[in-house]
């Protein structure tokens, strides 16, 4: 028994000295894009980088969804080298993270915002503040203030008359010095500021979240956002599905290595204080947790209503309403939650005004009804009918009988079910992240972006799931009845 519990906690502790251990602190020497012939070039997927890299037969291609993930891939020794934007990682993070910028691309980029296709009046608005930022040197100073440390110039006069509408941005990017997530929760960096001097320029409220770009993307094409901004390259194939403002800033490809010469590991107690300390990122974790908790209890309560009149037309006299609630079934059971959850956003709410968490909690709640109709129909039906009549003949009307004898014998077999499907719809809503809602996950994904050590967010997100699903059995299961 002893050797069983040694090794189980011997179990348990190796993905902590796994991830806390550093990479093997090999460095790898290239000066040019010929030397990366034989290597892994990790990239983040469907960047300009992924597309002139994919037909390289002498290169593996490792593709991730973030930079944050791209730096695990070299670190870990998935990948050999990472390539984004040489402007992507700030010295201070290159130390810390003991990586090291090997060389710059050749190619030159221009930088610009994204704003949707046809929106010709932002567009010309957004030009017209950039030249007039560059004409008074406000632009060249913002740049250099997070680049190279220069002051920072003081802010545009703002529009004599305000605009009701608020300056909606969605930033694909989560990294200092181009646009990350500081101290209270304010999008700082180089996009950011410019964004907001914008904002401020034009009289509108200045607003920002964060999705990966594909989503970003979609939501920029159906109206949900005004702006995208990644330090994103104009390249022919991007100006196909949106517009471009004029360039504010040109950069190069950077490719990144692990530096030998620089730790490759820290101790649990300064990862805990990086993640959880550092700028108050702890409040990032709050704040996902209650807006969670905020999406699931709701949902559940709205998907119970939903599914008691679920139950009651599988439970109908009438052929035709039976078959359109089993309809409805066939439809909620072949299509995915997150696909239902992107239509339901992008298309169906799409220019409703309704936020993010509405939609979501709708969403779930459709998911859920069909769930707890189809358990309320089983619980009932496995009561015997007998019961039922013998309440009947004893000279109890039918809602005596069915509150009195038949609801507590099917809740007794029919909570159990209905208390998994709660905890399989708080572990669904791990995809809202997809729709720009600050939940427990997405908290998670931007400390990990802005820390690069996907560990200890990841556990303190576990470890979250599991009390809240405890929870929710433990208050559910005292509606079961004693006896």
């Amino acid at each position: 028994m002893l050797l069983k519990h040694n090794l189980f906690a011997l179990f348990l502790a190796l993905p902590l000295l796994a991830a806390c251990a550093g990479g093997d602190g090999k460095a790898l020497e290239i000066s040019s894009e010929e030397d990366l012939s034989g290597h892994t070039l990790s990239t983040s997927a469907g960047n300009y980088f992924d597309s002139k890299y994919a037909g390289r037969e002498d290169i593996d291609l490792f593709l991730v969804n973030s930079e944050a993930d791209g730096i695990q891939a070299i670190r870990q020794g998935i990948a050999d080298v990472f390539v984004t934007d040489e402007v992507a990682f700030s010295q201070s993070a290159r130390e810390r993270l003991g990586i090291k910028l090997a060389f710059r691309g050749e190619e030159t980029f221009d930088v610009a915002f994204a704003v949707q296709k046809g929106n010709r009046a932002l567009l010309e608005e957004m030009d017209r503040f950039i030249a007039a930022s560059k004409a008074d040197g406000s632009l060249e100073a913002v740049i250099g203030h997070w680049l190279n440390g220069t002051p920072m110039p003081p802010l545009p006069e703002p529009a004599r008359r305000a605009q009701p509408e608020p300056f909606r941005c969605i930033t694909a990017i989560n990294m200092e010095p181009v646009c990350f997530l500081g101290e209270g929760g304010q999008w700082m960096g180089m996009d950011a500021d410019l964004l907001r001097r914008f904002a401020i320029w034009s009289g509108r409220d200045f607003q920002m979240s964060h999705q990966d770009l594909g989503s970003a993307i979609i939501a920029l094409n159906t109206g949900q956002c005004d702006v995208v901004n990644a330090c994103l390259y104009i390249t022919e194939e991007r100006q196909k599905s949106v517009d471009f403002t004029q360039p504010y800033y040109q950069c190069r490809p950077g490719y990144f290595v692990i530096d030998s010469g620089k730790p490759q590991g820290m101790g649990l107690k300064e990862r805990l204080e990086m993640n959880l300390i550092t700028e108050g990122r702890w409040k990032l974790i709050v704040d996902g947790l209650l807006e969670t908790l905020r999406i699931t209890l709701l949902a559940i309560l709205l998907g119970t209503v939903l599914g008691t009149g679920l139950c009651a037309m599988l439970r109908s006299r009438r052929k035709w309403i039976r078959k359109a609630a089993g309809l409805y079934g066939a439809f909620i059971q072949g299509i995915p939650t997150l696909v239902l959850l992107l239509i339901m956003f992008y298309v169906v709410f799409a220019h409703s005004g309704l936020s993010g968490t509405l939609v979501a909690i709708v969403t779930f709640a459709l998911c859920f009804a069909w769930s707890a109709g189809s358990i309320f129909d089983s619980a009932i039906s496995s009561v015997p009918a007998g019961q039922r009549e013998a309440g009947l003949s004893l000279g109890f009307t039918p809602l005596k009988t069915f509150t009195g004898i038949v609801f507590p014998q099917a809740l007794k077999k029919g909570l159990p079910l209905f208390t998994g499907e709660c905890v399989a719809l708080l572990k669904s809503t791990s995809i809202v992240g997809y729709i720009a809602i600050m939940d427990l996950t997405r908290a998670s994904d931007l400390i990990r972006s802005r820390t690069f050590d996907a560990f200890v967010p990841l556990l303190i997100v576990t470890i979250a799931y599991f009390v809240l699903a405890w929870i929710i059995r433990l208050l559910l299961n005292l509606f079961l009845p004693k006896k």
